[in-house]
């Protein structure tokens, strides 16, 4: 089924011309309870924001993002910066993975950026602590060549991709204990005489070492986003040059990786599944091309209607009806991703989650990102605008902020916003278990005056010491009960997760009350309730 949302934008509405920076625009459709966190690319710092625009925590790098920052759950900031890398000088370059602890302090870093490997564009924290790496590999002429590449579109080192996965060490060191080479899984049907020789539509399975070749550009592949789908032990990566999200088995050991067997699908590294342009295994025409030089694929996390499948900005680069942007979905399916080799690998289409019916009115023609919010609200950043929104599932901006952040400091309110690009905007809910125990206050906005973020107000959470040790649960840590003590009888809670989404709710008809938690999955938990004054009071736990 397809969903059609239109955008519906007003800039003379929402901007006037002393209000042209920082908050735009807050209604109260806004999902207030969490933050954004994103990291100028012209800035060394990273910023943690509420819906007002306030300012509730920052970290300083020596390295401007190289792009992805995210936030973990054990407190820590994985940042990503930029080496400067001379060899590899293309947009997205970083060279440097960072850890940061939650008072700036730098814990780890580590550096992977040379003359033949670069880390760019984006990285991902796994459960065990380690940390995948999306990384340039290079290739010289002859080597490209003897793959099977047109001496004719071969310059004189091709860029291929590499994924590594680092586990931290101690003294800035790290060691890869997985990787994954894209040059071991490559088809051309150009010379015989080369390797990897053989039919193209017949290995879809396999990347054609001639699609998208140009004597002109180094940078083939142009890997731009990586996420991990822990249930299924699978990572999707997203390919701007081939306009296709690819799935990789990692479940492989590195040996099985270089190969085509093993695994939990005894596919070895070859991709399990690919979608967005079919041209790229010589399946369909132009018509077929879906996506256009899409950023930020990622798995949808529960619960949503979409969970497991595959969230995508669609930038529209080159769209043959014209630039515009789209957030789409894709249902792989979670088993299998079969392949009929007289089509396409399905779907035929892909759920439009924006932008669809009203097209040529939102785009962003490179970096970007969107996020499902748990109310069904989507979180987007037009990244070389600068520019979060957040509309409701009828397409309807509720909220709008602007970069302030600039390559030369940040910018006074009224002046009109430039060069301040951002990679990626991502949403963190309140119960996040990253955050401190202690609620986060806001601090200021980063500009120098706004008048929204004056007059605005958020669910914040209560600062009052004495009703705050209120509210008591025990045993902390749990395991199949607590015990909450409530300072008011017949107080409503909830309880959320630590991803912000609510998995129970009741009214205590005293002050003390019982909750089994029989099923309940192992982890971090929030309970809240509110205050007559209408703020939150919480107390996080955790379930072993």
């Amino acid at each position: 089924m397809k969903i059609y949302f239109s955008l519906l934008l007003s800039f003379i509405s929402i901007l006037n011309y002393s209000q042209t920076i920082g908050l735009l625009q807050h209604t109260n459709e806004s999902y207030d309870e969490g933050y954004v966190l994103f990291a100028p690319i012209g800035s060394f710092k990273t910023y943690l924001i509420d819906k007002c625009g306030n300012e509730l925590h920052s970290w300083t790098s020596t390295h401007k993002p190289g792009q992805a920052v995210y936030l973990l759950e054990n407190g820590q900031l994985l940042h990503t910066g930029n080496a400067n890398n001379t060899t590899f000088n293309a947009g997205g370059k970083g060279g440097i993975i960072e850890l940061f602890n939650w008072d700036g302090s730098l814990d780890w870093s580590y550096t992977l950026s040379n003359t033949t490997a670069c880390q760019h564009h984006d990285v991902k924290a796994l459960p065990n602590g380690n940390v995948l790496v999306i990384a340039w590999e290079l290739k010289t002429n002859t080597e490209a060549i003897q793959a099977g590449r047109n001496p004719t579109l071969t310059p004189a080192n091709v860029w291929s991709e590499q994924i590594l996965e680092l586990h931290p060490e101690s003294n800035n060191t790290a060691t890869v204990v997985w990787e994954w080479h894209l040059w071991d899984h490559m088809v051309q049907d150009f010379d015989n005489s080369k390797n990897n020789f053989g039919s193209v539509n017949t290995h879809p399975e396999r990347v054609n070492a001639n699609f998208e070749a140009s004597a002109n550009s180094s940078d083939w592949i142009h890997f731009n986003s990586i996420d991990y789908n822990e249930q299924l032990d699978q990572i999707v990566v997203s390919s701007h040059s081939f306009s296709e999200i690819w799935i990789i088995d990692h479940s492989t050991t590195t040996a099985e990786a270089s190969g085509h067997s093993g695994g939990n699908a005894n596919k070895g590294g070859d991709l399990l599944y690919r979608w967005g342009n079919p041209q790229a295994y010589n399946q369909g025409d132009a018509n077929s091309q879906i996506f256009f030089g899409q950023h930020n694929a990622h798995w949808v996390a529960q619960p949503s209607m979409y969970a497991n499948d595959i969230m995508v900005f669609n930038n529209g680069l080159n769209r043959p009806d014209g630039n515009y942007s789209t957030v789409e979905v894709i249902h792989p399916g979670l088993t299998g991703y079969t392949y009929d080799p007289n089509l396409p690998y399905l779907p035929s289409t892909s759920t439009f989650l924006y932008n669809q019916g009203n097209p040529n009115n939102y785009y962003a023609q490179n970096i970007s990102s969107a996020q499902e919010l748990p109310n069904g609200n989507i979180l987007l950043c037009n990244g070389p605008s600068g520019l979060f929104s957040e509309v409701n599932t009828n397409g309807e901006s509720v909220w709008q902020y602007m970069n302030p952040v600039t390559v030369t400091g940040i910018l006074a309110q009224g002046a009109t916003p430039a060069q301040n690009q951002v990679f990626r905007a991502s949403y963190y809910p309140q119960t996040f278990a990253g955050f401190p125990t202690t609620p986060l206050s806001p601090l200021d906005i980063l500009e120098d005056t706004n008048s929204l973020s004056a007059a605005c107000s958020t669910n914040t959470l209560v600062q009052n010491e004495t009703l705050e040790n209120s509210l008591v649960v025990f045993p902390n840590p749990a395991e199949s009960k607590i015990t909450i003590s409530l300072p008011f009888s017949h107080s409503t809670y909830s309880i959320f997760n630590s991803q912000g989404q609510l998995v129970h709710s009741a009214t205590a008809p005293q002050n003390s009350i019982n909750v089994q938690l029989y099923n309940w999955p192992k982890g971090a938990y929030e309970i809240r309730i509110t205050t007559e004054e209408g703020n939150f009071l919480n107390r996080k736990f955790i379930i072993i």
